[in-house]
């Protein structure tokens, strides 16, 4: 199971105290507390994995080392170790305590998000000609603490959208070594998808229906995968009543999203297009192309190697612009 949204406590270490000590050896009495340790912070780094976030499935809390105190004769303390979070590329960080966000977009980018506290000084540092031998010491600082959302935004270089059952799938499965789930019925996908075609990554992007943008069926939970993909492959399957109607429930789910979805560039995809009589395919695009104006309408199947070349065309094209 896909965990693609999630929301975590993250607490930095606190520093340690410094020490009060003194030197015991004849003619070289003095102060000698060490200071304490820095707390360790926790950061975020980004990976090419998508399950990363599985981590938090059960366990909602990530920790820094606290400091070590300090002790005598000039010891520091040790500094505690830092938390290093492995998270998708693509993760959004969401700070609910101070309405801050960061992104991570890269692999092995790291970004802060809990920052250790200072450690305290030790009597050494509060010696003076007045005050020879110090009692005084600083106890170290709390860490920062946050809860946190943490939200999937898939990168990907081509999405693939529609309607459920409309072998978005099954041309994933075709073209790469991607083994989604794949059968005649609504829902089969019921997460995102990732498949590699060369250089160029590919993403179905399941669970579209009418009313998805206001949380109906699964589309709410995957709309936000689209917005950080570069072009859109839409899929209408040959079969529909109503090819336009089909195509206009998507665009409109994407225009009640986030208008700028409409804007990405876009390619009009008609699948399965085996189980309709030519004839009547070519009149059902006809149609389709009237109402929809300077597009590029594919039919295709992927039982018929002519037109997947059409579509391998495209893509390769895509990446060689890449």
């Amino acid at each position: 199971m896909l965990i693609d949204e999630i929301t975590i406590k993250v607490r930095a270490g606190r520093g340690g105290k410094g020490s009060v000590a003194f030197n015991k050896n004849k003619l070289s009495l003095g102060p000698t507390g060490g200071s304490g340790g820095e707390g360790g912070s926790v950061y975020f780094t980004g990976v090419s994995d998508l399950g990363a976030l599985k981590q938090f499935r059960f366990r909602k809390e990530a920790s820094a080392q606290d400091g070590k105190d300090g002790r005598g004769q000039f010891v520091d303390g040790k500094s505690g170790e830092d938390a290093v979070i492995q998270v998708p590329v693509g993760t959004v960080m969401h700070n609910l305590n101070t309405g801050e966000k960061k992104e991570i977009l890269k692999t092995g980018e790291m970004i802060l998000a809990a920052k250790g506290g200072k450690g305290g000084r030790g009597n050494f540092f509060f010696r003076s000609s007045r005050n020879t031998s110090p009692t005084q010491f600083q106890g170290g600082t709390s860490g920062e603490e946050f809860d946190l959302r943490l939200e999937l935004k898939l990168i990907a270089d081509v999405g693939f959208i529609g309607l459920p059952n409309v072998g978005k799938s099954s041309l994933l499965k075709e073209l790469t070594n991607a083994n989604p789930k794949v059968a005649n019925y609504p829902f089969t996908t019921l997460e995102p998808n990732l498949g590699v075609y060369f250089d160029l990554i590919l993403a179905d992007i399941p669970g579209l229906i009418k009313g998805a943008s206001s949380g109906k069926g699964l589309g709410i939970k995957f709309l936000r995968h689209i917005e950080r993909t570069k072009i859109i492959f839409h899929f209408i399957s040959a079969d529909s009543k109503d090819l336009f109607k089909d195509y206009s429930v998507i665009c409109e789910e994407l225009r009640e999203y986030n208008k700028e979805l409409l804007e990405k560039k876009e390619y009009i995809f008609i699948s399965k297009a085996d189980m309709v009589e030519k004839d009547s395919l070519e009149g059902k695009i006809k149609d389709l192309g009237k109402k929809i104006k300077n597009k590029e309408i594919i039919p295709f199947s992927i039982f018929d190697d002519d037109s997947l070349k059409k579509v391998k065309d495209i893509l390769n094209q895509i990446a060689r612009e890449k």
